[in-house]
């Protein structure tokens, strides 16, 4: 999302702040200057850092006396315990939404498939990832937002909103392989889930939650030694 002229809305700022932390168009790591974000979105001092004290709440800016703020760091052990996390989350979720969802949160998760599925093929299509990330990242948290939206627990519900952008910018900021095979694995990896989810198999779908994500679940030491979780 671009930012027009003229001044900005505080929650236009923050949204547009965290879609570039999740994106990586603000590198995990780099050095947030207040003033310079303050000159880029045309807003009074106080309300961008207020901003990156709300981003920080949700662990995506990192916030030192004396040394400011600074987009969260990424590394692998970082990626491998925040992917170990969101993996039992969405697990638990998706389970209660199946015992919980009716035939509205059906259509709803199918509705989301097929726009992230859509856009997984474009990219394949395309042959490279960059110019449709912003959109893909959306769909893929709204399908997986959407498998755990029937399972009555609010605060399941919004542990797991963090823990989803925490993962982002952390795969973001490691992952280097996009290539059309990587999105084809995807796209199977993303079918399965629904499938099992639509058809309410609850170990089929956690199995197929695990499978989606353990490629992430390799700290340095295990990358070193060719070891992967």
């Amino acid at each position: 999302m671009n930012i027009t002229l003229g001044r900005t809305e505080p929650i236009d700022i923050y949204e547009n702040v965290k879609a570039k932390l999740i994106s990586g168009a603000l590198a995990p790591g780099m050095k947030l200057k207040p003033a310079d974000l303050q000159g880029e979105y045309d807003c009074a001092p106080n309300t961008i850092r207020d901003v990156l004290m709300r981003l920080s709440n949700i662990g995506l800016v990192e916030f030192q006396l004396q040394r400011g703020f600074r987009a969260t760091a990424s590394s692998l052990e970082r990626r491998s315990d925040v992917a170990r996390f969101r993996i039992l989350l969405e697990q638990a979720g998706a389970v209660d939404s199946m015992k919980r969802g009716g035939i509205l949160w059906e259509a709803d998760l199918a509705a989301a498939h097929q726009k992230l599925l859509h856009i997984e093929r474009q990219i394949i299509g395309i042959g490279e990832v960059q110019s449709l990330l912003s959109y893909w990242t959306e769909a893929e948290q709204k399908f997986h937002e959407t498998l755990i939206s029937a399972c009555e627990s609010p605060m399941l519900i919004e542990t797991y909103a963090k823990v989803y952008l925490q993962f982002r910018q952390q795969f973001v900021g490691q992952q280097r392989d996009f290539g059309a095979n990587y999105f084809e694995a995807i796209i199977e990896e993303h079918q399965a889930i629904v499938d099992a989810a639509l058809a309410r198999d609850e170990v089929r779908c956690q199995q197929a939650i695990h499978e989606h994500l353990k490629r992430n679940l390799q700290t340095a030491d295990q990358q070193g030694t060719g070891k992967a979780s």
